[in-house]
């Protein structure tokens, strides 16, 4: 059965972005850019909400991005093939290739995901990923812990999120470096 991974960029005080919405302390070194994009290789689906979709749609919309380096290329052509779905009320369409649109959010649907795919999938977007909490359908935390107080804006983890059982993790050792739960 595949896994369901919440990934996520994360400030020490634990959000994701800060109070205006700006996530500009998460850019990734190169070393820290490699290891994401060797993480999300094996994945094959992300399921997305409609402002994270937005946001990484860019990796097809924007050929300059993956022509500034062979890495963000990698990073691109990675993205571009994988499966997306998007969980959305507000959004009309999709722009992307090997990406569907969902009104809503069905646990059962993503089980069913999980236990027919032949890869890992994301989650990504701490609102989606706290409907996916709730259900008990993530498996893993991928943590990317940058060493910034962001003070307030959007938790990594919304009140929303069940508690659910809690392991121990391996926190990496520099910034951005991830925590596995």
């Amino acid at each position: 059965m595949a896994k369901l991974i919440y990934v996520a960029n994360v400030s020490l005080d634990g959000y994701i972005e800060d109070a205006r919405g700006s996530f500009e302390w998460t850019a990734p070194i190169d070393e820290i850019f490699t290891f994401i994009t060797d993480l999300v290789r094996p994945v094959g689906t992300y399921l997305y909400g409609r402002r994270m979709y937005e946001t990484m749609a860019v990796w097809e919309a924007d050929p300059t991005l993956a022509a500034q380096s062979e890495l963000m290329a990698d990073f691109a052509n990675l993205w571009q093939a994988a499966d997306k779905i998007v969980y959305s009320t507000a959004l009309h369409a999709v722009s992307t290739a090997t990406t569907r649109l969902e009104r809503r959010f069905d646990p059962d649907a993503v089980r069913d995901m999980k236990t027919s795919a032949a890869s890992d999938l994301t989650v990504g977007g701490p609102t989606l990923a706290a409907h996916a909490f709730n259900a008990g359908l993530v498996d893993e935390c991928q943590l990317f812990i940058y060493p910034v107080l962001v003070g307030e804006g959007k938790p990594a983890f919304p009140r929303t999120c069940g508690a659910g059982t809690v392991r121990p993790c391996r926190a990496g050792a520099s910034a951005g470096a991830p925590a596995s739960c």
